[in-house]
């Protein structure tokens, strides 16, 4: 990664850190309250050239299981909460802990699940090639109501035509896509519809 991108990382993480530091500790507290332990939930994900890291995010998702045991689908366990959390971008605060540490960036494209890694063509795993960040050229262009196709052709034209100046666009863009809560979902779902690799495209 650029060490200018760092050091804008860096310039911008510790003063939001300060500022938003207060609101995670009452999304913390109501959590707890309104939903039980835990608060946050860890997930691997894959970061720059792939190297895994433990995602923390706040948990979204109800524990609910079926009567074998099972973890129901996820739009059975999202709670009214946890759709308001989504919505409003407050569950992701606590990746900016991640960004202090160095493991992803404000923009880049965003950590998807490990077992995509395989399933990826070698031109979609150029995502890979820049740190992963907590919004992303994608996630101003329509976010989850985008097909994955597109994502990562969004994704793979961020790595080709990353600055400075993108990175300020995106972030400023993000703002005012969190307040007006656009692509939050893929349509007809209330949560992401799982990618399977090429064969996605052909349906």
């Amino acid at each position: 990664m650029p060490l200018r991108k760092r050091l804008f990382d860096l310039a911008l993480t510790i003063p939001l850190i300060v500022i938003f530091t207060p609101v995670m500790l009452v999304v913390a507290l109501v959590i707890l309250i309104v939903e039980g332990p835990p608060v946050v939930f860890f997930q691997a994900r894959p970061g720059y050239h792939g190297r895994i890291f433990n995602i923390i995010k706040f948990r979204t998702m109800r524990n609910a299981v079926d009567r074998h045991g099972r973890l129901l689908p996820d739009e059975e366990r999202l709670s009214r909460l946890g759709q308001f959390l989504r919505s409003t971008s407050l569950d992701e605060l606590p990746e900016l802990i991640h960004v202090l540490k160095g493991e992803m960036s404000l923009v880049g494209p965003r950590p998807l699940l490990v077992q995509y890694l395989e399933r990826y063509t070698p031109e979609q795993a150029r995502r890979h090639d820049v740190m992963p960040g907590m919004t992303g050229w994608a996630q101003v262009n329509g976010r989850n109501s985008l097909t994955w196709e597109d994502k990562f052709r969004l994704d793979v034209w961020y790595v080709d035509h990353w600055s400075l100046l993108l990175d300020v666009k995106i972030m400023f863009l993000t703002f005012f896509k969190v307040i007006r809560r656009e692509g939050i979902t893929s349509p007809g779902q209330s949560t992401n519809e799982e990618f399977q690799g090429e064969d996605t495209f052909q349906k």
